[in-house]
């Protein structure tokens, strides 16, 4: 009878437990069929945090969502990593919403921006954060699941980075949006609102971090355990000189081609992946597979720049790239302070650097390989036409491998924390729209009401929208023109439009000569004046890459005003083609030295044969007692 029973008890057990994996198999299925994208922009700033983040928050839990058709967000990104260092994206905070430039950082899970009580906070992009000004803003009182400040009543963060840089201060909620391209509605989130900076932290142009890792501050863990999004997000960085591209929080249908590998949650809290081998030029590298698993294992890091190896993987990895180029000259770096592995001869054309330099593979656990072109080991020499160095260095104190930006460039990295794995993708990231085929026109995203979670049709608080660019093709372009109006803070003092010049040439990175004031016009303490971009001296026309950097900073408001000039704001820019010039414009100066050449020969033939007139009748003399003909007296 016990035997009978301890059977049926057995049989009842091994059907509940199948019909649970049942019910978890049929939940993440519709949630991968269901569940749709949010695309936010990436914009790049100037460089500082590049060392990989310190362990977080270890909170880390599996999340089965409910089954909704979910929208998406539209939005750009711009402009090239290695030339600004990092990548941001904007976010808005509050009601109505400020706006910010936040570092995307995966090894990070706290999103914070300066406060404006904050002591200790460096000068960035933006202004800081107004909670005065917003009428969804509350402070996240002292509870027993968070560190309180000194008197009890609000909840703290602290996060010490590698680079000997920190920030704290305390936890509110807001709501957060994300543009208007963006058909995700706001949502409410937990954030931080710094009161110190120190290191890199306080240096930096950025505004802040927004953390992507795992932990229960993470935005991406915020949106998962709301139902908004699934528990997946995706990254993707332009190419060399090219830029562009997106991040995409939520799940995706991943491409067919791409190539994915495991990552355990449970090894660290860093995204992590299975590197078993290296390739150079077809050829593996002789290297044991643990050198890649030792400490954290193969990290990817959004906020590191270049990609760093243990020591010994490093030497053999450098040692077969210059195998492969030695008919090209190694030089020396272009920062003497650093010991960069360089080398010239190789040209300019980014698509001809395959021809040169040789394809690395990385070949994970599972045997599938992802292939690197040169664009994902090198950066340019920014001294030597056509020249280039290596990105990858020897992580001298840490045996962990670090991959940053650098190696995912033209990659979309999705990190599926769904399903523990992350998929590459080689792709061009300046038009990941189309390939995802998001559409164009999103709907505007309604305001939250601060007690509710759910959103209400109150009036919409849309965010600033950034101003579309052009597209770059195979027109050249002469000069940019933007009209600018600048609000003066006492009447009786005229800017002084040279410093003016000045200014905006040294914020946009180009020479004095190159900017030039066309007009302006007075309206009470208001100049509305038109300024032109020229091609410098020694360029017919401007490239698209120095325009696209112009028009980006211009229309995100980039410039940063002295307070002597007053405040400014974009009205309107306009792009010129090179136009075509007429066969007298063309051939101008060969004409015009073709007439004074003329004109001084005629004038030495002139010159010569009057002399040479002069020297002859001078010559002319008679015989002294010749007969000469009498002549008479002109009577007076």
């Amino acid at each position: 009878m016990a035997n009978s029973s301890s059977s049926s008890s057995l049989i009842i057990s091994y059907c509940l437990i199948l019909l649970n994996l049942y019910a978890i198999v049929s939940s993440t299925s519709d949630f991968n069929n269901r569940h749709h994208p949010m695309i936010l922009p990436l914009h790049l700033s100037t460089p500082n945090l590049s060392a990989h983040r310190m362990p977080f928050d270890d909170h880390y839990s599996r999340r089965h969502l409910q089954n909704s058709e979910l929208p998406r967000a539209r939005m750009r990104l711009f402009d090239d990593l290695l030339s600004n260092g990092y990548y941001t994206t904007r976010l808005f905070i509050g009601t109505p919403p400020q706006e910010f430039a936040l570092i995307v950082d995966t090894g990070s899970t706290v999103t914070y921006v300066p406060c404006s009580s904050c002591e200790q906070c460096g000068k960035h992009q933006d202004p800081r954060f107004q909670p005065e000004l917003s009428s969804t803003y509350q402070p996240v009182k002292c509870n027993p699941s968070c560190n309180c400040d000194d008197e009890g009543k609000q909840c703290t963060y602290e996060r010490r980075y590698a680079e000997m840089s920190s920030s704290s201060g305390v936890i509110a909620e807001d709501v957060v949006s994300f543009g208007n391209e963006s058909e995700l509605k706001p949502q409410r989130a937990v954030f931080g609102c710094e009161n110190v900076e120190t290191g890199d932290l306080y240096s930096q142009r950025a505004d802040g971090i927004m953390g992507l890792g795992r932990g229960r501050l993470s935005v991406v863990d915020q949106l998962v355990d709301k139902g908004v999004i699934g528990d997946s997000f995706s990254l993707c960085y332009g190419g060399m000189d090219v830029g562009g591209g997106a991040m995409v929080l939520g799940a995706i249908s991943p491409p067919q081609d791409m190539v994915f590998s495991h990552s355990n949650p449970y090894r660290s809290p860093y995204y992590n992946i299975e590197l078993k081998e290296l390739h150079v030029a077809g050829k593996p590298l002789k290297l044991k597979p643990k050198v890649f698993d030792e400490k954290h294992g193969t990290v990817l890091d959004s906020g590191t720049t270049y990609a760093y190896f243990p020591e010994a993987a490093f030497h053999a990895l450098k040692d077969a790239i210059m195998k492969e180029i030695h008919h090209l000259k190694q030089i020396p770096g272009p920062d003497p302070n650093y010991h960069d592995i360089c080398f010239s001869g190789a040209g300019r054309e980014v698509s001809q650097l395959s021809k040169v330099f040789p394809e690395v593979n990385m070949v994970f656990g599972n045997g599938q390989k992802l292939s690197l072109s040169p664009e994902n080991y090198l950066f340019r020499h920014t001294k030597v036409s056509g020249a280039y160095c290596l990105g990858i260095f020897p992580n001298v104190n840490d045996p962990t491998t670090l991959l940053g930006g650098i190696v995912v460039r033209n990659t979309l990295v999705t990190y599926d924390r769904e399903n523990d794995k992350i998929g590459f993708w080689k792709t061009n990231c300046s038009e990941l729209w189309k390939r995802l085929q998001v559409p164009d026109v999103p709907a505007p995203a309604p305001v939250l009401s601060p007690s509710s979670n759910e959103s209400q049709e109150m009036a919409p608080a849309q965010a600033p929208s950034i101003m579309p660019l052009f597209q770059p093709g195979d027109i050249r372009i002469g000069i940019i023109t933007f009209d600018m109006s600048i609000s003066v803070n006492n009447s009786n003092i005229n800017p002084n439009f040279t410093e003016v010049a000045e200014f905006i040439a040294q914020e946009l990175e180009v020479d004095n000569l190159q900017v030039h004031m066309l007009n302006f016009t007075l309206k009470g303490n208001t100049y509305l004046v038109k300024w032109a971009i020229l091609p410098a001296e020694s360029a017919d026309y401007i490239s698209n890459t120095t325009a696209r950097k112009i028009i980006l900073q211009l229309s995100e408001h980039r410039l940063h005003f002295p307070e002597r000039f007053g405040s400014y704001e974009l009205v309107e820019w306009k792009i010129e083609p090179q136009k075509d010039r007429t066969w007298w414009q063309q051939h101008f100066v060969a004409v015009t030295v073709g007439v004074v050449v003329t004109l001084v020969v005629s004038l030495l033939s002139i010159g010569l044969w009057l002399a040479w007139r002069h020297h002859k009748a001078l010559g002319t003399y008679e015989p002294v007692g010749a007969v000469v003909p009498e002549q008479e007296l002109q009577p007076l």
